[in-house]
């Protein structure tokens, strides 16, 4: 078989116009024994050998600019051999590609220089030996070169963006309450367009800062301020994690206006209480509206873990509801003792909505809890302006009047609300000693809240 394809071959070399040249293209295409090839036809001897080496007068010679136009494409990737270990890989597709070979701690490796022509043989050679070089004073051209890419790709997923995303699903991870984590996705977004695309490590205090100047500038100056601390724990994950060196954010400590305080709005006077107890009962809404409504004053929790309470999470032989610490602003877990008229208006619910899923559902399914606006918006419909009140407004109206009752103690009625105390020494022994003081102020508030509520309806 080998002798009547080699017979072709040669028959179709003696018929050629130009046979040298044809001679030449032709073993470069298909690599064979030319030096055979030529003898039997009588024909000089090529320059390129079979192994892809240079030859002149039968000693080896470098490359030239003509030897790479020159050369065709085999079936098979073919190598042609310059000096020194550099050489030029052509692809059967025709695509050329510089590589040096090159023996590191008795193994060997191969470096990538670039494709040729983009990469001249003068640059390949200069590359070649600056490598060489490199590895005779003791370095690894070639780790250095893979250290280089590696910085490359880790500096692609070291963007601020990136981090911060990291960051906000680690909180998740950990049971962040909804809320916080929600806020935190909306900080991204005020601070992406500035500093989004930016490695992490490189980002300035005065890039931040004129990123938060464009933010206040709008008359956000609250959100200005809590956007710098979002950045400050995003540069501090990111030092954690070996990402960056330092947080520019607290460079930038007293560099923004100060926010203006606004409280929210709360009603402190008994007899207005009474009067907005009296016409919450007048809500023409769902039933699980009307019924937030009504148990809102009552547990002053946050509107976000009344609208997202589930029915598993209260204990009505023990009176009890137990938030868990993923739906609490501190990620502790909370137990909130129930009056007597709370666990009657559960009931009452119970009757309506079934005891699955969430309490206060959605009017859409009742496996998402209501709206956030929801509480705000039936106070609007009933009359009651934003300056009047708001739902998180109650736990105000709540922790004020039970202090001038003078009945009970501020430590009780701060873990009523859920506030972490600042020693935490002390904390440690109030969680276990004001639980019965908050039951009896639990009572006491809703049978207060029951006597305001019939003097106003009289």
């Amino acid at each position: 078989m080998f002798a009547d394809g080699f017979e072709t071959r040669r028959n179709l070399l003696n018929f050629a116009p130009n046979r040298a040249k044809f001679i030449r293209r032709y073993r470069a295409l298909f690599a064979f024994n030319r030096t055979s090839l030529g003898a039997s036809l009588g024909a000089r001897p090529p320059n390129i050998g079979i192994n892809g080496a240079h030859f002149r007068n039968g000693a080896p010679m470098a490359l030239t600019d003509v030897n790479i136009r020159q050369a065709i494409p085999s079936l098979k990737p073919a190598k042609l051999y310059d000096s020194g270990g550099l050489y030029l890989l052509i692809a059967p597709n025709g695509s050329k590609h510089w590589y040096l070979k090159i023996r590191i701690q008795g193994k060997e490796q191969k470096l990538a220089f670039g494709r040729y022509p983009d990469v001249s043989l003068k640059e390949a050679r200069a590359a070649r030996d600056e490598a060489r070089l490199e590895h005779m004073r003791g370095g690894d051209p070639v780790q250095r070169r893979r250290d280089a890419k590696a910085a490359i790709t880790l500096s692609a997923a070291n963007r601020f963006e990136d981090v911060a995303e990291e960051y906000i699903r680690k909180c998740e991870q950990e049971d962040y309450a909804e809320a916080t984590t929600k806020k935190a996705r909306w900080f991204l977004e005020l601070l992406r367009p500035a500093l989004g695309k930016r490695p992490i490590a490189e980002i300035k205090p005065h890039e931040l800062l004129a990123a938060l100047k464009k933010i206040e500038a709008r008359g956000a100056r609250e959100s200005a301020k809590r956007a710098r601390s979002f950045a400050s724990r995003v540069f501090r994950y990111a030092i954690a994690t070996v990402r960056a060196e330092n947080d520019p954010a607290i460079m930038l400590r007293g560099a923004l206006l100060a926010p203006t305080v606004r409280h929210q709005a709360a009603i402190t006077d008994p007899a207005a209480l009474g009067d907005l107890l009296h016409t919450v009962d007048g809500y023409l809404g769902s039933p699980a509206t009307l019924y937030a409504l009504r148990i809102a004053p009552h547990v002053f929790v946050r509107p976000s873990e009344l609208r997202r309470a589930e029915w598993h999470e209260f204990d009505f032989e023990q009176a009890v509801w137990n938030i868990p610490a993923g739906k609490k602003k501190e990620r502790r877990a909370h137990r909130l003792p129930l009056s007597r008229q709370v666990v009657a208006l559960l009931e009452e619910l119970a009757q309506i909505s079934g005891r699955h899923g969430y309490v206060f559902s959605s009017l859409v399914t009742k496996n998402r809890p209501m709206s956030e606006n929801t509480i705000n918006a039936a106070f609007r419909r009933l009359g009651f302006t934003s300056a009047e009140v708001c739902g998180h407004g109650l736990r105000t109206t709540a922790s004020t009047l039970l202090n001038e009752s003078g009945k009970w103690s501020h430590d009780a009625i701060e873990r009523a609300l859920a506030h972490k105390d600042q020693n935490a020494i002390r904390g440690i022994y109030d969680r276990g000693q004001r639980w019965d003081e908050r039951v009896q102020m639990a009572q006491w508030w809703s049978d207060y809240l029951g006597e305001l509520k019939a003097g106003a309806s009289a």
